[in-house]
């Protein structure tokens, strides 16, 4: 317990899902937090769970123009940041001629434009030394079909981890990554699917898991933990896959 004991972290995206467990996580051993979520209702039910210490942003992560009100919003309200994670995404499956001009820019906006200029907005905010986690996928490095975008915006961070771990770390910026696999989390009822279809999908999806299981929210949220706390002091640049050996 309290491995982040005076610890400062931001987590996007963390209203719900991965983002969630990892801010109880953090509060739990002892960071202040700050999280950012698309509405104040799904920050309200967050304060449920998460109480009145956490710091709470409404925030789109597409929105790349917004990432200085963020930035600017967490120096004030907590000075500097000693760990961000950046786990606000979406999942966008569908097959690839499907794909349009607008539905893919909507996905690279959140998944890796957002994301790039909250970095960059926060350049000055981050203390020495800080960590900085990525939310990618292991999508990112298995053929599945229908994610041609989700996979591409997910091994574009996997590359801003590597590149920006060799950019950052002089200035005490470690960089490091989490490749999740299926995880029963509330991204997938945001797929637009009907309840059959969920449910197809999701047993298509197990059945390809070595594990033959979804994992949880909190088996990511650990690893996250790890990458963000002063046990992970010399990883740099890594990944982590939490995937139950569907990437094998």
């Amino acid at each position: 317990m309290h491995r982040l004991n005076g610890k400062r972290a931001l987590i996007t995206g963390g209203s719900s899902g991965i983002g969630l467990e990892t801010a109880k996580q953090f509060v739990a051993e002892g960071a202040r937090v700050a999280i950012t979520g698309r509405s104040l209702e799904s920050l309200r039910s967050a304060k449920n769970e998460l109480g009145d210490s956490t710091v709470y942003i409404e925030s789109d992560a597409a929105d790349a123009s917004s990432q200085k009100h963020v930035a600017e919003t967490v120096k004030k309200e907590l000075g500097n940041v000693d760990i961000l994670f950046v786990n606000a995404g979406v999942a966008e499956l569908k097959p690839f001629e499907q794909w349009d001009e607008a539905a893919y820019d909507r996905s690279f906006a959140t998944n890796v434009r957002g994301p790039f200029f909250l970095i960059q907005a926060l350049l000055s905010v981050f203390a020495n030394p800080a960590s900085i986690i990525l939310n990618a996928s292991i999508n990112a490095h298995i053929g599945m079909a229908n994610t041609s975008v989700y996979g591409a915006t997910k091994a574009a961070l996997l590359s801003l981890a590597r590149t920006l771990s060799g950019e950052l770390i002089s200035r005490g910026i470690r960089v490091n990554a989490v490749s999740p696999g299926p995880i029963a989390t509330p991204l997938y009822g945001k797929l637009g699917f009907s309840a059959a279809q969920l449910q197809a999908t999701a047993d298509a999806i197990k059945s390809q898991v070595p594990a033959k299981r979804f994992g949880s929210p909190g088996e990511v949220a650990s690893a996250v933990l790890f990458l963000g706390s002063d046990e992970s002091a010399f990883t740099v640049g890594s990944e982590l896959i939490i995937d139950g050996g569907l990437g094998l």
